[in-house]
């Protein structure tokens, strides 16, 4: 019996194509939603960079549908693009997990200082963090929000600690 050459790569099933084909689909949705912003801090080509706008310009469901799975299919055939592309979105989201970790840790001291049961342990943590003059500022804010439940001094606390505590980082 003569022996069947089996190619070196592994042939993909049809349903496993598909699956493929559908997580690109959803990255290129990922990329028409993205803020400008976020999209400038991509390393992208330009022509794919055209295809994402001209995806994010069109009008009516169909039509953009239509447009996300063509802008899908360019980055199925650019797949060294498509490898960098993955990497640095991970890289973005990782990056809003940590700032969001950040935003809700802030909050969570602001809360502490303005809450006269928990507000020395809040100044203790503070004092190594922060100059002492700005203690003293964080400190009178945080009475007047004791004192008087004054929501501005509350945002002001706020504003302080992430001005701060982003400086030092």
């Amino acid at each position: 019996m003569a022996e069947r050459n089996e190619p070196a790569e592994e042939v993909l099933s049809k349903t496993k194509k598909k699956q493929q084909a559908k997580q690109v689909e959803l990255v290129a949705e990922q990329l028409t939603g993205m803020a400008d912003n976020q999209l400038s801090q991509l390393a992208l080509p330009e022509a794919l960079v055209r295809e994402i706008n001209l995806a994010r310009a069109t009008r009516g469901r169909s039509s953009y549908r239509r447009q996300l799975k063509h802008l899908a299919g360019v980055l199925r055939k650019q797949e060294d693009v498509l490898d960098a592309l993955l990497g640095q979105l991970q890289q973005l989201d990782q990056v809003g997990r940590q700032e969001k970790k950040q935003f809700h840790q802030l909050e969570s001291l602001r809360d502490r200082l303005c809450q006269e049961s928990s507000f020395a342990e809040a100044v203790d943590e503070l004092a190594g963090l922060v100059p002492a003059s700005e203690i003293k500022v964080l400190s009178r804010l945080a009475r007047s929000v004791h004192q008087n439940d004054d929501r501005r001094a509350s945002r002001e606390v706020f504003r302080r600690l992430k001005k701060l505590l982003t400086d030092q980082v």
